[in-house]
């Protein structure tokens, strides 16, 4: 199959939006003046509002595009504990106890989130499936079983490895050199549960003003006026919660967050009893490799849903679909001839230390830079940071505080990007 026949019937929206399609809200009458006014209505965002508004302030949510147009409903729906640096590495930053606390809140955060679905009866198709995280060469293999016999006392995980003589009972591939099931991962229809937030910040008595892009924001005595296209709001708050799509609005943001594309597509649907060979267990699966692939079935278990990135450079999904069915292929042969429904692509925010920040500056609230996997962690810091803005204790994160880091000559436009793409993709195809 070739990649104008791949294409050919290929919708370039997210899979998701089939049936979560974006909320098209009413243009919102904007009040000349709020408690508290959020910037970007993705989990971030809706979660803080969330916090502010049962909290009794009154809370208005701008979006430049639809609600939810963004990554928070086009990723994997893949969730983890979500800290990429180890212990040792943030210990030789921050200290061990510091880096003891910083590891703690992921695993509070993919906690948190279950229970806060649960609670809020949020219908989004969310499993407790377990992750395979697979090694991509031997020497990874060993690494893995390295890092999981000599976890830190007091931050153990439920995992177990899985070595390549029964790789297959985990995923139909024989690609890999075996990998860990960390069992407490989840899985989760990203866009349905943005509807059901999105649900419960309007039920709370919030405002979310899709399709009206703040243009600027200045500091007026002890407030701040927020300048758009259909007129100007006065808040005593503001929050910021633009992550991958940070810009101009806030170039100190800006020159922190590197924004990377991150590329997606949905098969079509498989043919009965495939997807049980190939994903018998039904996890979400992540690699190894540093330019890391990660997929899982649909939740209807008739397609695979793919992800990584492709290029060097940022793509268009027309060019990138073709890209990431050949590295499907690679995993599966058997899919050779399965063509592609949907392919898409959403803008993440890595930070130059790989840690999520939240903390403020100059006056406002900011939470962001989740790396990649901010399903569980966008939602609970920015839970946190809602209850920062109305001075609760509780807010209190082992983050808070951290420095925000920058590097020279950097303004937001990751230049650097390309070449580092490169290098490591070199590296993740040396044999160890």
């Amino acid at each position: 199959m070739n990649d104008s026949e791949l294409m050919q019937a290929c919708t370039l929206a997210p899979y998701w939006w089939d049936d979560a399609p974006r909320p098209r809200l009413p243009q919102a009458v904007l009040p000349p003046t709020v408690d508290v006014a959020v910037v970007g209505a993705g989990y971030t965002g809706l979660h803080a509002a969330l916090q502010t508004a049962r909290g009794g302030r009154s809370t208005l949510v701008f979006d430049a595009e639809d609600a939810g147009w963004g990554c928070s409903s086009r990723n994997g729906g893949q969730i983890s504990t979500s800290i990429k640096p180890s212990f040792d590495q943030l210990a030789r930053r921050h200290g061990k106890q510091r880096a003891f606390d910083i590891l703690r809140e992921g695993q509070r955060s993919l906690a948190w989130i279950g229970e806060f679905i649960r609670c809020e009866q949020i219908d989004c198709d969310f499993g407790q499936v377990g992750r395979f995280h697979a090694a991509h060469n031997a020497a990874q293999y060993t690494a893995l079983a390295a890092r999981l016999a000599a976890q830190p006392k007091g931050l153990e995980v439920d995992a177990f490895l899985v070595p390549r003589a029964q790789q297959r009972q985990e995923l139909g591939s024989d690609l890999y050199w075996g990998g860990v099931v960390y069992q407490q991962h989840c899985s989760v229809h990203p866009a349905r549960y943005h509807q059901g937030l999105l649900e419960r910040v309007l039920a709370a008595g919030a405002q979310v003003a899709a399709r009206c892009g703040v243009q600027g924001v200045t500091r007026d005595g002890s407030s701040f006026l927020l300048s758009t296209a259909q007129g100007q709001v006065r808040a005593r708050d503001v929050v910021i919660a633009t992550n991958g799509y940070t810009g101009s609005l806030t170039p100190w943001l800006q020159r922190r967050v590197i924004p990377i594309g991150s590329y997606m597509i949905a098969t079509e649907p498989l043919p009965e009893g495939l997807m049980d060979r190939l994903f018998p267990t039904n996890r979400i699966v992540s690699d190894t490799r540093k330019v890391v692939y990660y997929y899982r079935p649909s939740p209807d278990r008739r397609r695979i849903l793919f992800g990584g990135r492709v290029s060097h450079q940022e793509t268009d999904p027309r060019v990138s679909g073709p890209k990431l069915h050949a590295a499907l292929v690679r995993l599966f042969p058997e899919l050779r001839n399965t063509g592609i429904s949907h392919s898409w692509c959403g803008f993440v925010a890595y930070t130059f230390d790989e840690l999520m920040h939240l903390g403020k500056h100059e006056g406002m609230y900011y939470a962001m830079g989740y790396c990649g996997a901010g399903v569980g962690t966008s939602s609970y810091f920015g839970m946190r940071l809602g209850q920062q803005v109305l001075g609760l204790p509780q807010g209190h994160t082992a983050l808070d505080g951290l420095a925000f880091q920058t590097r020279p000559l950097y303004s937001g436009n990751p230049w650097f990007l390309a070449p580092s793409v490169a290098y490591y993709r070199v590296r993740d195809n040396l044999p160890v």
